[in-house]
């Protein structure tokens, strides 16, 4: 007798679930797209450069290889670069943060 009145309540559940849950999928889709961009590093530089900071300004990791960083930093100096538009002070960061990452100098020698 107690066992219809319970299957009659998991189905009614199911169904329940089924239609939000349908629902649910047709607003995900219908939702505007985002563009996929990558985010960079939104500031708040150290006064000493450290690894981990130039890693972030790249959007790299800290064991990154020399060509990843390159192409890192040519493609954060393109967005960024004085001539088309952007600051010398980010400029300056962002070639600081590669010479560390590379190894040619000790941080902190901003010229800013």
């Amino acid at each position: 007798m107690v066992t219809p009145i319970v299957a009659g309540i998991a189905v009614a559940a199911a169904a329940y679930a089924g239609k939000y849950g349908m629902e649910a999928w047709q607003a995900f889709k219908a939702r505007p797209p985002r563009p996929r961009m990558r985010r960079f590093y939104e500031g708040g530089f150290q006064s000493t450069m450290t690894r981990r900071e130039a890693a972030l300004i790249l959007g790299v990791r800290e064991s990154t290889a020399a060509e990843k960083v390159k192409e890192a930093h040519r493609r954060v100096m393109v967005a960024n670069h004085p001539d088309a538009g952007g600051s010398h002070y980010l400029a300056s960061k962002v070639n600081e943060a590669k010479d560390l990452m590379l190894g040619r100098s000790k941080g902190g020698g901003s010229a800013f």
